[in-house]
């Protein structure tokens, strides 16, 4: 699993717009409605918000990771926000969220899923890590850093 050939370009959304934790997440599975026609981007939303009801997936340290499974899909969709003001995600340490992966997969893929959040927790781990995703100049930059880790993982 490669999470790089994951995160396409327009996947990547450098300076959110939104200001709460419903905004970011309709912002970030919006991206993926643009580059495939038929993504229903509202059933995906319904579907991290209820994901979110269980528990809170911002885990602390600035971070975010939403996460759901959704009927139809044909292959893990992983998208990037990132956020300079900070959006109150009820996260663990009460501190608000920065850098937010988004994984929307699809419904019988537990192993996949289960993996591809391991790998991005496992990455986000490293401060430097985080510290370059938020420092990031652009799109290209923010590819670059997190290809980087992940051959380090």
């Amino acid at each position: 699993m490669n999470l790089t050939e994951m995160l396409k370009g327009e996947f990547i959304l450098e300076d959110l717009k939104a200001r709460n934790k419903h905004d970011v997440l309709a912002e970030l599975a919006a991206v993926f409605a643009k580059e495939r026609p038929g993504f229903d981007a509202d059933a995906a939303l319904q579907i991290l918000l209820e994901r979110e009801r269980l528990g809170s997936t911002g885990i602390g340290d600035g971070i975010a990771i939403p996460h759901g499974k959704l009927p139809g899909l044909d292959e893990i969709l992983l998208s990037f926000g990132r956020s300079f003001e900070g959006i109150a995600f009820d996260a663990m340490d009460g501190k608000p969220a920065h850098l937010f992966f988004l994984l929307i997969a699809p419904e019988n893929s537990a192993g996949l899923h289960l993996k591809a959040l391991a790998m991005i927790s496992r990455m986000l781990k490293d401060p430097t890590f985080r510290s370059g995703l938020l420092e990031a100049k652009g799109k290209e930059d923010l590819l670059e850093i997190i290809e980087r880790q992940e051959n380090r993982s």
